[in-house]
């Protein structure tokens, strides 16, 4: 990685990875280190949430694949090295919340991942990424249920802030 060439964005939107995936099984502890590592750094890094999910899901038996998508993220990171969370003082503090799901993404078990952001004047203070736990049979539905899950938090953590 010391000679790694910096990449645009944490995963490629036109990769689909399973865990029937052909080719060559990796260490999977040395994968599982990345993979955890990875987790680590999306307290500060909501940007690469997607993609460590994504990679989260192959833990028990890691391919060749899965460890190239994981060395992306890396080479994503690199390139964007300064990015983080910053907050400024803002005058007016409006809260702002996006959800959004695709249906049907996993290509094993066909279930939608679900995600939410929130933020507050300048800075984001709650996200995540996560696998719906039923089968959506519909967009419309995917989103609802992304929709109900983002509803939900915003309701526990609007309840946290304090303005002052």
């Amino acid at each position: 990685m010391e000679n790694a060439s910096p990449c645009n964005t944490p995963m490629d939107a036109n990769l689909k990875l399973c865990k029937d995936d052909i080719g060559e099984a990796v260490n999977p502890s040395l994968y599982r280190s990345l993979v955890g590592s990875l987790m680590y750094l999306t307290t500060t890094r909501h940007d690469i949430l997607f993609a460590v999910s994504m990679l989260s899901r192959f833990m028990t038996n890691p391919k060749r694949s899965h460890w190239e998508a994981g060395k992306r993220v890396l080479r994503y990171i690199l390139g964007t090295i300064n990015f983080g969370i910053y907050y400024k003082k803002v005058s007016e503090s409006v809260l702002f919340g996006f959800c959004d799901s695709d249906w049907g993404g996993n290509v094993d078990d066909h279930r939608s991942t679900s995600g939410y952001v929130f933020s507050m004047g300048s800075g984001v203070f709650s996200w995540t990424s996560k696998k719906q736990s039923v089968v959506a049979l519909s967009t419309t539905e995917a989103e609802y249920i992304s929709l109900a899950a983002a509803g939900f938090m915003a309701s526990v953590d609007v309840k946290r802030i304090e303005v002052y």
